[in-house]
Protein backbone atom coordinates (compact mmCIF):
# COMPACT_ATOMS: atom_id res chain seq x y z
CA UNK A 1 0.00 0.00 0.00
CA UNK A 2 0.84 3.47 -0.52
CA UNK A 3 1.02 4.10 3.33
CA UNK A 4 -1.98 3.42 4.70
CA UNK A 5 -1.29 1.12 6.99
CA UNK A 6 1.98 0.74 9.02
CA UNK A 7 3.05 -3.32 8.61
CA UNK A 8 6.45 -3.15 11.02
CA UNK A 9 6.61 -1.98 14.31
CA UNK A 10 9.58 -1.69 16.66
CA UNK A 11 8.03 -1.97 19.89
CA UNK A 12 5.61 -5.82 18.90
CA UNK A 13 4.71 -7.66 16.57
CA UNK A 14 2.64 -6.05 14.15
CA UNK A 15 -0.85 -8.33 12.56
CA UNK A 16 -2.72 -8.03 9.67
CA UNK A 17 -6.83 -7.13 10.97
CA UNK A 18 -9.06 -9.93 10.97
CA UNK A 19 -11.49 -10.82 7.98
CA UNK A 20 -14.49 -8.74 9.54
CA UNK A 21 -12.73 -5.98 11.07
CA UNK A 22 -13.31 -2.50 9.62
CA UNK A 23 -10.61 -0.22 9.73
CA UNK A 24 -10.93 3.59 9.63
CA UNK A 25 -8.58 5.72 7.91
CA UNK A 26 -8.42 9.39 6.27
CA UNK A 27 -7.29 8.04 2.99
CA UNK A 28 -9.22 6.89 -0.36
CA UNK A 29 -11.17 3.58 0.71
CA UNK A 30 -9.40 0.58 -1.17
CA UNK A 31 -10.63 -3.45 -0.88
CA UNK A 32 -8.34 -6.12 0.33
CA UNK A 33 -8.15 -8.59 -3.07
CA UNK A 34 -6.65 -12.49 -3.00
CA UNK A 35 -4.20 -13.20 -5.12
CA UNK A 36 -2.15 -17.08 -5.73
CA UNK A 37 -0.23 -18.05 -2.88
CA UNK A 38 3.17 -17.51 -5.63
CA UNK A 39 2.29 -14.51 -5.69
CA UNK A 40 2.03 -13.38 -2.33
CA UNK A 41 5.61 -14.77 -1.26
CA UNK A 42 6.90 -13.03 -4.31
CA UNK A 43 5.45 -9.42 -3.32
CA UNK A 44 5.97 -10.61 0.47
CA UNK A 45 9.63 -11.53 -0.25
CA UNK A 46 10.00 -8.62 -1.96
CA UNK A 47 8.64 -6.15 0.59
CA UNK A 48 10.79 -7.43 3.18
CA UNK A 49 14.09 -7.90 1.65
CA UNK A 50 13.52 -4.10 0.43
CA UNK A 51 13.36 -2.94 3.97
CA UNK A 52 16.61 -5.27 5.34
CA UNK A 53 19.14 -2.40 5.00
CA UNK A 54 21.61 -2.68 7.91
CA UNK A 55 21.79 0.37 10.28
CA UNK A 56 24.48 2.46 9.85
CA UNK A 57 27.46 2.26 11.99
CA UNK A 58 29.59 4.31 13.68
CA UNK A 59 32.95 5.30 12.86
CA UNK A 60 34.54 4.21 16.18
CA UNK A 61 32.38 1.07 14.85
CA UNK A 62 33.96 0.22 11.75
CA UNK A 63 37.61 0.67 12.72
CA UNK A 64 36.74 -1.49 16.03
CA UNK A 65 35.94 -4.59 13.14
CA UNK A 66 38.72 -3.64 11.15
CA UNK A 67 41.75 -3.79 14.31
CA UNK A 68 41.76 -7.41 13.86
CA UNK A 69 43.53 -6.96 10.73
CA UNK A 70 46.17 -4.99 12.25
CA UNK A 71 46.89 -7.78 14.33
CA UNK A 72 46.95 -10.58 11.80
CA UNK A 73 49.59 -8.55 9.48
CA UNK A 74 51.51 -7.77 12.81
CA UNK A 75 51.62 -11.52 13.47
CA UNK A 76 52.51 -11.79 9.70
CA UNK A 77 55.18 -9.33 9.67
CA UNK A 78 56.70 -11.42 12.77
CA UNK A 79 56.76 -14.46 10.43
CA UNK A 80 58.17 -13.08 7.41
CA UNK A 81 60.92 -11.71 9.12
CA UNK A 82 61.32 -14.66 11.69
CA UNK A 83 60.97 -17.74 9.83
CA UNK A 84 63.86 -18.48 7.73
CA UNK A 85 66.10 -18.13 11.05
CA UNK A 86 63.92 -19.88 12.99
CA UNK A 87 63.74 -23.00 10.66
CA UNK A 88 67.64 -22.24 9.95
CA UNK A 89 67.86 -22.78 13.98
CA UNK A 90 66.05 -26.06 14.86
CA UNK A 91 68.25 -27.91 11.78
CA UNK A 92 65.37 -27.75 8.85
CA UNK A 93 67.13 -29.35 5.76
CA UNK A 94 66.90 -26.88 2.63
CA UNK A 95 65.36 -29.54 0.94
CA UNK A 96 62.20 -29.29 3.06
CA UNK A 97 61.79 -25.08 2.74
CA UNK A 98 59.31 -25.41 -0.03
CA UNK A 99 57.40 -28.42 1.48
CA UNK A 100 56.86 -25.89 4.64
CA UNK A 101 55.52 -23.34 1.95
CA UNK A 102 53.29 -25.65 0.33
CA UNK A 103 51.32 -27.56 2.49
CA UNK A 104 49.55 -24.51 3.90
CA UNK A 105 48.31 -23.12 0.00
CA UNK A 106 47.42 -27.05 -0.67
CA UNK A 107 45.18 -27.11 2.56
CA UNK A 108 43.66 -23.77 2.10
CA UNK A 109 43.11 -23.84 -1.70
CA UNK A 110 40.93 -27.17 -1.20
CA UNK A 111 39.14 -26.15 2.47
CA UNK A 112 38.36 -22.28 1.63
CA UNK A 113 35.80 -22.92 -0.27
CA UNK A 114 33.88 -25.54 2.15
CA UNK A 115 34.89 -23.17 5.41
CA UNK A 116 32.66 -20.12 3.19
CA UNK A 117 30.05 -21.92 2.20
CA UNK A 118 29.56 -23.81 5.89
CA UNK A 119 29.60 -19.77 7.38
CA UNK A 120 26.73 -18.40 5.08
CA UNK A 121 24.45 -21.98 6.65
CA UNK A 122 25.68 -21.64 9.83
CA UNK A 123 23.18 -21.30 12.95
CA UNK A 124 25.19 -20.53 16.07
CA UNK A 125 23.51 -18.56 17.99
CA UNK A 126 26.09 -16.61 18.14
CA UNK A 127 26.02 -15.50 14.26
CA UNK A 128 27.43 -17.35 11.07
CA UNK A 129 31.05 -15.21 11.00
CA UNK A 130 32.09 -14.86 14.56
CA UNK A 131 32.31 -18.72 15.46
CA UNK A 132 34.91 -19.23 12.14
CA UNK A 133 36.69 -16.15 13.21
CA UNK A 134 37.15 -16.98 16.50
CA UNK A 135 38.13 -20.51 15.74
CA UNK A 136 40.45 -19.59 13.29
CA UNK A 137 42.01 -17.31 15.45
CA UNK A 138 42.51 -19.52 18.32
CA UNK A 139 44.24 -21.47 15.46
CA UNK A 140 46.85 -18.84 14.76
CA UNK A 141 47.62 -18.39 18.46
CA UNK A 142 48.60 -22.04 18.76
CA UNK A 143 50.56 -21.76 15.75
CA UNK A 144 52.61 -18.73 16.05
CA UNK A 145 53.15 -19.88 19.40
CA UNK A 146 54.20 -23.43 18.48
CA UNK A 147 56.25 -21.18 15.55
CA UNK A 148 58.33 -18.98 18.25
CA UNK A 149 58.12 -21.23 21.26
CA UNK A 150 58.54 -24.63 20.09
CA UNK A 151 62.20 -25.52 20.58
CA UNK A 152 62.58 -24.01 23.63
CA UNK A 153 59.62 -26.12 25.14
CA UNK A 154 61.11 -29.31 23.28
CA UNK A 155 64.79 -28.93 24.49
CA UNK A 156 62.86 -28.37 28.07
CA UNK A 157 61.30 -31.63 27.96
CA UNK A 158 63.07 -33.63 25.66
CA UNK A 159 67.07 -34.68 26.46
CA UNK A 160 68.30 -36.64 23.42
CA UNK A 161 69.93 -35.18 20.95
CA UNK A 162 68.74 -36.34 18.15
CA UNK A 163 64.98 -37.30 19.55
CA UNK A 164 65.23 -32.97 20.47
CA UNK A 165 66.29 -32.09 16.91
CA UNK A 166 63.57 -34.39 15.24
CA UNK A 167 60.48 -32.89 17.47
CA UNK A 168 62.00 -30.10 17.25
CA UNK A 169 61.94 -29.22 13.26
CA UNK A 170 58.39 -31.05 13.78
CA UNK A 171 56.68 -28.81 16.60
CA UNK A 172 58.08 -25.62 14.58
CA UNK A 173 57.24 -26.97 10.94
CA UNK A 174 53.68 -27.53 12.08
CA UNK A 175 53.15 -24.40 13.83
CA UNK A 176 54.42 -22.40 10.47
CA UNK A 177 51.84 -24.57 8.87
CA UNK A 178 49.01 -23.89 11.29
CA UNK A 179 49.76 -20.00 11.44
CA UNK A 180 49.80 -19.88 7.61
CA UNK A 181 46.71 -22.04 7.03
CA UNK A 182 44.52 -20.04 9.99
CA UNK A 183 45.67 -16.77 8.79
CA UNK A 184 45.11 -17.28 5.17
CA UNK A 185 41.93 -18.47 6.06
CA UNK A 186 40.42 -16.01 8.38
CA UNK A 187 40.60 -12.81 5.70
CA UNK A 188 37.54 -14.59 3.75
CA UNK A 189 35.14 -15.08 7.04
CA UNK A 190 35.93 -11.13 8.33
CA UNK A 191 35.10 -10.04 4.95
CA UNK A 192 31.94 -11.96 4.75
CA UNK A 193 31.26 -10.33 8.50
CA UNK A 194 31.74 -7.24 7.69
CA UNK A 195 29.31 -7.37 4.31
CA UNK A 196 26.75 -8.96 6.73
CA UNK A 197 26.27 -6.25 9.07
CA UNK A 198 27.19 -3.22 7.29
CA UNK A 199 24.68 -0.44 4.69
CA UNK A 200 26.34 -0.59 1.42
CA UNK A 201 27.72 3.12 1.96
CA UNK A 202 29.46 1.43 5.00
CA UNK A 203 31.06 -1.42 3.55
CA UNK A 204 33.34 0.84 1.71
CA UNK A 205 34.35 2.82 4.44
CA UNK A 206 35.01 -0.53 6.06
CA UNK A 207 37.10 -1.46 3.56
CA UNK A 208 39.25 1.42 4.25
CA UNK A 209 39.84 1.24 7.56
CA UNK A 210 40.56 -2.33 6.91
CA UNK A 211 43.59 -1.59 4.49
CA UNK A 212 44.46 1.38 6.79
CA UNK A 213 44.85 -0.99 9.18
CA UNK A 214 46.16 -3.55 7.38
CA UNK A 215 49.37 -1.59 6.23
CA UNK A 216 49.83 -0.07 10.05
CA UNK A 217 49.61 -3.56 11.33
CA UNK A 218 52.39 -4.63 9.35
CA UNK A 219 54.71 -1.61 9.92
CA UNK A 220 54.61 -2.30 13.38
CA UNK A 221 55.49 -5.89 13.33
CA UNK A 222 58.50 -5.21 10.89
CA UNK A 223 59.43 -2.82 13.12
CA UNK A 224 59.10 -5.21 16.39
CA UNK A 225 61.34 -7.43 14.68
CA UNK A 226 64.06 -5.04 13.17
CA UNK A 227 65.16 -4.16 16.99
CA UNK A 228 67.25 -6.34 18.78
CA UNK A 229 65.45 -7.25 22.08
CA UNK A 230 68.31 -10.60 22.78
CA UNK A 231 70.12 -8.12 25.14
CA UNK A 232 67.05 -6.26 26.48
CA UNK A 233 65.55 -6.22 30.15
CA UNK A 234 62.90 -7.77 28.43
CA UNK A 235 64.89 -10.31 26.23
CA UNK A 236 67.12 -11.31 30.16
CA UNK A 237 63.29 -11.48 31.66
CA UNK A 238 61.84 -13.66 29.04
CA UNK A 239 64.78 -16.02 27.67
CA UNK A 240 65.27 -14.85 24.39
CA UNK A 241 64.48 -12.64 21.38
CA UNK A 242 61.98 -15.26 20.11
CA UNK A 243 60.05 -14.87 23.35
CA UNK A 244 60.05 -11.31 23.69
CA UNK A 245 58.45 -11.52 20.06
CA UNK A 246 56.17 -13.53 21.00
CA UNK A 247 55.06 -11.98 23.75
CA UNK A 248 54.11 -8.90 21.98
CA UNK A 249 52.51 -10.69 19.20
CA UNK A 250 50.35 -13.01 21.63
CA UNK A 251 49.23 -9.51 23.19
CA UNK A 252 48.48 -7.87 19.95
CA UNK A 253 46.57 -10.29 18.04
CA UNK A 254 44.59 -11.95 21.26
CA UNK A 255 43.64 -7.84 22.46
CA UNK A 256 42.48 -7.05 18.90
CA UNK A 257 40.59 -10.19 18.01
CA UNK A 258 38.82 -9.95 20.76
CA UNK A 259 37.53 -6.39 20.08
CA UNK A 260 36.86 -7.44 16.66
CA UNK A 261 34.56 -10.46 18.07
CA UNK A 262 32.25 -7.69 19.72
CA UNK A 263 32.13 -4.63 17.45
CA UNK A 264 29.34 -5.12 15.72
CA UNK A 265 26.80 -7.53 16.99
CA UNK A 266 25.38 -11.02 14.30
CA UNK A 267 22.09 -11.77 14.34
CA UNK A 268 21.80 -15.60 14.32
CA UNK A 269 20.85 -17.10 10.89
CA UNK A 270 18.40 -19.28 12.33
CA UNK A 271 16.25 -16.48 13.31
CA UNK A 272 16.63 -14.74 9.97
CA UNK A 273 15.30 -17.86 8.25
CA UNK A 274 12.46 -18.10 10.83
CA UNK A 275 11.47 -14.91 10.21
CA UNK A 276 11.40 -15.16 6.40
CA UNK A 277 10.03 -18.71 5.91
CA UNK A 278 7.29 -17.76 8.63
CA UNK A 279 6.33 -14.52 6.42
CA UNK A 280 6.62 -15.46 2.70
CA UNK A 281 4.12 -18.24 2.21
CA UNK A 282 0.95 -16.78 4.23
CA UNK A 283 0.98 -12.85 4.31
CA UNK A 284 -1.69 -11.81 2.28
CA UNK A 285 -1.30 -9.16 -0.23
CA UNK A 286 -3.12 -5.80 0.15
CA UNK A 287 -3.75 -4.61 -3.46
CA UNK A 288 -5.69 -1.05 -4.49
CA UNK A 289 -9.18 -1.02 -5.76
CA UNK A 290 -11.77 1.11 -6.79
CA UNK A 291 -14.33 -0.05 -4.17
CA UNK A 292 -16.08 1.47 -1.49
CA UNK A 293 -14.51 0.70 1.53
CA UNK A 294 -12.36 -2.49 2.77
CA UNK A 295 -14.06 -5.77 2.27
CA UNK A 296 -14.29 -8.93 3.87
CA UNK A 297 -11.40 -11.33 2.77
CA UNK A 298 -12.85 -14.58 1.25
CA UNK A 299 -14.74 -17.84 3.27
CA UNK A 300 -11.25 -19.38 3.80
CA UNK A 301 -8.63 -16.95 4.60
CA UNK A 302 -5.10 -17.47 4.89
CA UNK A 303 -3.98 -16.86 8.60
CA UNK A 304 -3.00 -13.76 9.71
CA UNK A 305 0.79 -14.11 10.29
CA UNK A 306 2.80 -12.16 12.74
CA UNK A 307 5.38 -9.68 10.99
CA UNK A 308 8.42 -8.62 13.70
CA UNK A 309 10.43 -6.11 12.65
CA UNK A 310 13.38 -6.14 10.71
CA UNK A 311 16.49 -6.08 12.76
CA UNK A 312 18.77 -9.47 11.43
CA UNK A 313 21.43 -8.08 9.10
CA UNK A 314 22.86 -7.40 5.40
CA UNK A 315 20.70 -10.10 4.15
CA UNK A 316 19.55 -7.88 1.41
CA UNK A 317 23.08 -7.30 0.73
CA UNK A 318 24.18 -10.71 -0.46
CA UNK A 319 22.85 -13.33 2.17
CA UNK A 320 22.89 -16.75 1.09
CA UNK A 321 19.76 -17.71 2.04
CA UNK A 322 18.44 -14.52 0.09
CA UNK A 323 15.75 -14.94 -2.79
CA UNK A 324 14.55 -18.30 -0.94
CA UNK A 325 11.97 -17.84 1.33
CA UNK A 326 9.48 -20.01 -0.86
CA UNK A 327 12.98 -23.13 -0.22
CA UNK A 328 12.72 -24.21 2.64
CA UNK A 329 16.80 -23.19 4.43
CA UNK A 330 17.47 -27.61 4.55
CA UNK A 331 16.91 -28.23 1.08
CA UNK A 332 19.92 -25.34 0.18
CA UNK A 333 22.09 -26.77 2.73
CA UNK A 334 21.95 -30.19 1.59
CA UNK A 335 22.65 -28.98 -1.99
CA UNK A 336 26.32 -27.23 -0.40
CA UNK A 337 28.35 -30.70 -0.67
CA UNK A 338 31.65 -30.64 -1.86
CA UNK A 339 31.04 -31.53 -5.23
CA UNK A 340 28.32 -29.19 -5.67
CA UNK A 341 30.52 -26.23 -3.78
CA UNK A 342 32.88 -26.94 -6.13
CA UNK A 343 30.56 -27.20 -9.58
CA UNK A 344 28.86 -23.58 -8.21
CA UNK A 345 32.72 -22.45 -8.31
CA UNK A 346 33.73 -23.68 -11.13
CA UNK A 347 30.02 -22.33 -13.51
CA UNK A 348 30.10 -19.13 -11.30
CA UNK A 349 28.86 -15.56 -13.80
CA UNK A 350 31.44 -14.73 -15.85
CA UNK A 351 32.18 -11.97 -14.03
CA UNK A 352 33.16 -13.47 -10.85
CA UNK A 353 35.29 -16.07 -12.75
CA UNK A 354 37.57 -12.99 -14.32
CA UNK A 355 37.64 -11.25 -10.91
CA UNK A 356 39.09 -14.56 -9.69
CA UNK A 357 41.70 -14.52 -12.46
CA UNK A 358 42.90 -11.08 -11.87
CA UNK A 359 42.89 -11.53 -8.00
CA UNK A 360 45.52 -14.60 -8.87
CA UNK A 361 48.06 -12.73 -11.25
CA UNK A 362 47.85 -9.99 -8.76
CA UNK A 363 48.85 -12.33 -5.48
CA UNK A 364 51.14 -14.63 -8.30
CA UNK A 365 53.38 -10.80 -9.01
CA UNK A 366 52.65 -9.71 -5.47
CA UNK A 367 54.06 -12.49 -4.02
CA UNK A 368 57.46 -13.36 -6.37
CA UNK A 369 58.23 -9.71 -5.26
CA UNK A 370 58.00 -9.83 -1.39
CA UNK A 371 59.08 -13.71 -0.49
CA UNK A 372 62.19 -13.04 -2.50
CA UNK A 373 63.03 -9.21 -1.78
CA UNK A 374 65.33 -9.53 1.17
CA UNK A 375 67.10 -11.82 -0.81
CA UNK A 376 67.41 -9.88 -3.70
CA UNK A 377 68.34 -6.49 -1.67
CA UNK A 378 71.19 -9.31 -0.20
CA UNK A 379 72.38 -10.49 -3.34
CA UNK A 380 71.78 -8.27 -5.98
CA UNK A 381 71.83 -4.74 -4.07
CA UNK A 382 74.41 -4.82 -1.97
CA UNK A 383 76.34 -7.78 -3.47
CA UNK A 384 76.65 -10.41 -0.76
CA UNK A 385 76.90 -13.80 -1.03
CA UNK A 386 74.77 -16.04 1.04
CA UNK A 387 77.10 -19.02 0.57
CA UNK A 388 79.94 -17.49 1.56
CA UNK A 389 81.63 -18.48 5.22
CA UNK A 390 79.46 -17.06 8.13
CA UNK A 391 82.47 -14.95 9.07
CA UNK A 392 83.19 -13.77 5.85
CA UNK A 393 82.98 -9.96 4.48
CA UNK A 394 80.54 -10.94 1.76
CA UNK A 395 78.10 -12.88 4.23
CA UNK A 396 77.97 -9.95 6.93
CA UNK A 397 77.37 -7.69 3.34
CA UNK A 398 74.83 -10.05 2.65
CA UNK A 399 73.10 -9.71 6.11
CA UNK A 400 73.14 -6.13 6.00
CA UNK A 401 71.04 -6.12 2.54
CA UNK A 402 68.66 -8.23 4.45
CA UNK A 403 68.52 -6.21 7.08
CA UNK A 404 67.72 -3.13 4.71
CA UNK A 405 65.61 -5.13 2.60
CA UNK A 406 63.34 -5.53 5.88
CA UNK A 407 63.06 -1.72 6.31
CA UNK A 408 61.72 -2.10 2.59
CA UNK A 409 58.84 -3.67 3.81
CA UNK A 410 58.06 -1.63 6.56
CA UNK A 411 58.05 1.29 3.94
CA UNK A 412 55.77 -1.17 2.00
CA UNK A 413 53.57 -1.07 4.93
CA UNK A 414 53.31 2.55 5.72
CA UNK A 415 52.85 3.60 2.01
CA UNK A 416 49.61 0.74 2.13
CA UNK A 417 48.20 2.44 5.11
CA UNK A 418 48.57 6.08 2.89
CA UNK A 419 47.58 4.75 -0.17
CA UNK A 420 43.96 3.63 1.69
CA UNK A 421 43.21 7.32 1.82
CA UNK A 422 44.28 8.12 -2.19
CA UNK A 423 42.15 5.37 -2.98
CA UNK A 424 38.76 7.37 -1.65
CA UNK A 425 39.95 10.47 -2.92
CA UNK A 426 40.23 9.06 -6.57
CA UNK A 427 37.50 6.93 -6.61
CA UNK A 428 34.93 9.28 -7.59
CA UNK A 429 37.31 10.13 -10.69
CA UNK A 430 38.56 6.31 -11.69
CA UNK A 431 35.84 3.98 -10.36
CA UNK A 432 36.79 0.60 -8.51
CA UNK A 433 37.97 -0.63 -11.87
CA UNK A 434 40.47 2.41 -12.83
CA UNK A 435 42.11 1.73 -9.27
CA UNK A 436 42.65 -1.91 -10.01
CA UNK A 437 43.94 -1.34 -13.30
CA UNK A 438 46.06 1.85 -11.57
CA UNK A 439 47.41 -0.90 -8.83
CA UNK A 440 48.77 -3.44 -11.08
CA UNK A 441 50.04 -1.08 -13.72
CA UNK A 442 52.24 0.79 -10.43
CA UNK A 443 53.47 -1.78 -9.23
CA UNK A 444 54.57 -3.56 -12.46
CA UNK A 445 56.22 -0.19 -13.41
CA UNK A 446 58.25 -0.29 -10.28
CA UNK A 447 59.08 -3.59 -9.96
CA UNK A 448 60.27 -3.48 -13.37
CA UNK A 449 62.57 -0.23 -12.55
CA UNK A 450 64.20 -2.06 -9.32
CA UNK A 451 64.75 -5.43 -11.55
CA UNK A 452 66.24 -3.26 -14.56
CA UNK A 453 67.85 -0.31 -12.12
CA UNK A 454 69.07 -1.70 -8.77
CA UNK A 455 70.33 0.79 -6.58
CA UNK A 456 70.01 1.35 -2.54
CA UNK A 457 67.96 4.46 -2.98
CA UNK A 458 65.62 3.84 -6.09
CA UNK A 459 64.91 0.76 -4.96
CA UNK A 460 63.99 1.77 -0.95
CA UNK A 461 62.48 4.61 -2.73
CA UNK A 462 60.18 2.11 -5.44
CA UNK A 463 59.18 0.10 -1.88
CA UNK A 464 56.23 2.19 -2.21
CA UNK A 465 54.66 0.96 -5.11
CA UNK A 466 54.51 -2.27 -2.60
CA UNK A 467 52.24 -0.84 -0.71
CA UNK A 468 50.01 0.52 -3.11
CA UNK A 469 49.16 -2.84 -4.96
CA UNK A 470 49.30 -4.58 -1.11
CA UNK A 471 45.85 -2.01 -0.79
CA UNK A 472 44.51 -2.86 -3.75
CA UNK A 473 44.80 -6.50 -3.47
CA UNK A 474 43.10 -6.16 0.11
CA UNK A 475 39.96 -3.79 -1.10
CA UNK A 476 39.28 -3.43 -5.19
CA UNK A 477 38.18 -7.12 -5.57
CA UNK A 478 36.26 -7.26 -1.85
CA UNK A 479 34.33 -3.78 -3.20
CA UNK A 480 33.98 -5.36 -6.49
CA UNK A 481 31.83 -8.50 -4.88
CA UNK A 482 30.10 -5.92 -2.88
CA UNK A 483 28.77 -3.98 -5.85
CA UNK A 484 27.88 -7.54 -7.67
CA UNK A 485 26.04 -8.55 -5.00
CA UNK A 486 24.19 -5.21 -5.06
CA UNK A 487 23.44 -5.34 -8.84
CA UNK A 488 22.21 -8.73 -8.51
CA UNK A 489 19.82 -7.73 -5.56
CA UNK A 490 18.41 -5.04 -7.53
CA UNK A 491 18.24 -7.46 -10.46
CA UNK A 492 16.20 -10.02 -7.90
CA UNK A 493 13.78 -7.42 -7.31
CA UNK A 494 13.35 -6.84 -10.52
CA UNK A 495 12.53 -10.44 -11.27
CA UNK A 496 15.75 -11.02 -13.63
CA UNK A 497 17.66 -12.55 -11.44
CA UNK A 498 20.38 -14.58 -13.37
CA UNK A 499 20.60 -18.42 -12.87
CA UNK A 500 23.70 -18.79 -12.32
CA UNK A 501 24.14 -16.94 -9.61
CA UNK A 502 21.17 -18.50 -7.69
CA UNK A 503 22.76 -19.63 -4.20
CA UNK A 504 25.84 -18.06 -3.78
CA UNK A 505 26.42 -15.91 -0.54
CA UNK A 506 29.06 -13.58 0.41
CA UNK A 507 30.82 -16.34 2.02
CA UNK A 508 31.60 -18.62 -1.00
CA UNK A 509 32.47 -15.24 -3.19
CA UNK A 510 34.93 -14.06 -0.40
CA UNK A 511 36.65 -17.94 -0.26
CA UNK A 512 36.75 -18.23 -4.10
CA UNK A 513 38.95 -15.23 -4.16
CA UNK A 514 40.70 -15.93 -0.85
CA UNK A 515 41.73 -19.52 -2.79
CA UNK A 516 43.74 -17.71 -5.70
CA UNK A 517 45.98 -16.21 -2.55
CA UNK A 518 46.72 -20.04 -1.72
CA UNK A 519 46.85 -20.66 -5.23
CA UNK A 520 49.12 -18.22 -6.38
CA UNK A 521 51.34 -19.46 -3.10
CA UNK A 522 51.30 -23.05 -4.46
CA UNK A 523 52.52 -21.20 -7.84
CA UNK A 524 55.22 -19.13 -6.52
CA UNK A 525 56.41 -21.86 -4.08
CA UNK A 526 56.66 -24.42 -6.96
CA UNK A 527 57.94 -22.57 -9.96
CA UNK A 528 59.94 -19.66 -8.47
CA UNK A 529 62.80 -21.61 -7.34
CA UNK A 530 63.63 -23.50 -10.40
CA UNK A 531 63.03 -20.47 -12.17
CA UNK A 532 65.98 -18.80 -9.90
CA UNK A 533 67.87 -21.77 -10.58
CA UNK A 534 67.33 -22.07 -14.45
CA UNK A 535 68.39 -17.96 -14.57
CA UNK A 536 71.04 -18.04 -11.98
CA UNK A 537 69.83 -14.88 -10.67
CA UNK A 538 67.65 -13.19 -8.12
CA UNK A 539 66.61 -10.52 -10.65
CA UNK A 540 64.25 -12.73 -12.50
CA UNK A 541 62.32 -13.00 -9.67
CA UNK A 542 61.51 -9.00 -9.55
CA UNK A 543 61.08 -9.11 -13.48
CA UNK A 544 58.53 -11.95 -12.71
CA UNK A 545 56.39 -9.96 -10.84
CA UNK A 546 56.86 -6.95 -13.02
CA UNK A 547 55.41 -9.09 -15.76
CA UNK A 548 52.82 -11.04 -13.91
CA UNK A 549 51.57 -7.63 -12.95
CA UNK A 550 51.60 -6.08 -16.52
CA UNK A 551 49.93 -8.87 -17.82
CA UNK A 552 47.12 -8.26 -14.63
CA UNK A 553 46.28 -4.93 -16.29
CA UNK A 554 45.76 -6.10 -19.70
CA UNK A 555 43.36 -8.65 -18.26
CA UNK A 556 41.42 -6.30 -16.12
CA UNK A 557 41.18 -3.42 -18.94
CA UNK A 558 39.48 -6.32 -21.17
CA UNK A 559 37.77 -9.17 -18.83
CA UNK A 560 36.58 -6.99 -15.43
CA UNK A 561 33.06 -5.69 -15.10
CA UNK A 562 33.10 -2.20 -14.85
CA UNK A 563 30.39 -1.10 -12.37
CA UNK A 564 29.39 2.75 -11.79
Amino acid sequence: MTGAMTLLSEEKPARFPEPSTHITTAMEPYTIDCVTKGDLADSVESAVFEAVEPPRRSRGRLVMHGLVMFGREFCYAVEAAFVTPVLLSVGLPRSMYSLVWLISPVLGFILQPVIGSASDYCRSPWGRRRPYILSLGIMMLVGITMFLNGDAVVSAIVRHRGLKRTWSIVVVMFGVVLFDFAADFIDGPVKAYLFDVCSYQDKERGLHYHALLTGLGGAFGYLIGAMDWGHSALGVLLGSEYQVIYFFSAITWGFFLTVHLFSIPETPLKKQQHTSESTAPTAPLILASNGTGYGALPKDPVPAPEIRPRSFSALSEANAVTSSAKQPSKEVRKRMTLKSLLSAMINMPTHYRCLCVSHLLGWTAFLCNMLFFTDFMGQIVYRGNPYAAHNSTAYATYERGVEVGCWGLCINAVSSALYSYVQRLLLPYIGLKGLYFMGYFVFGLGTSLIGLYPNIISTLSLCSVFGVMSSTLYTIPFNLISEYHKQEEEHRKQGKEDPSAQGRGTGVDCAALTCMVQLAQIIVGAGLGALVNLAGSVVVVVLSASTMALIGCLFIAVFIRHVD
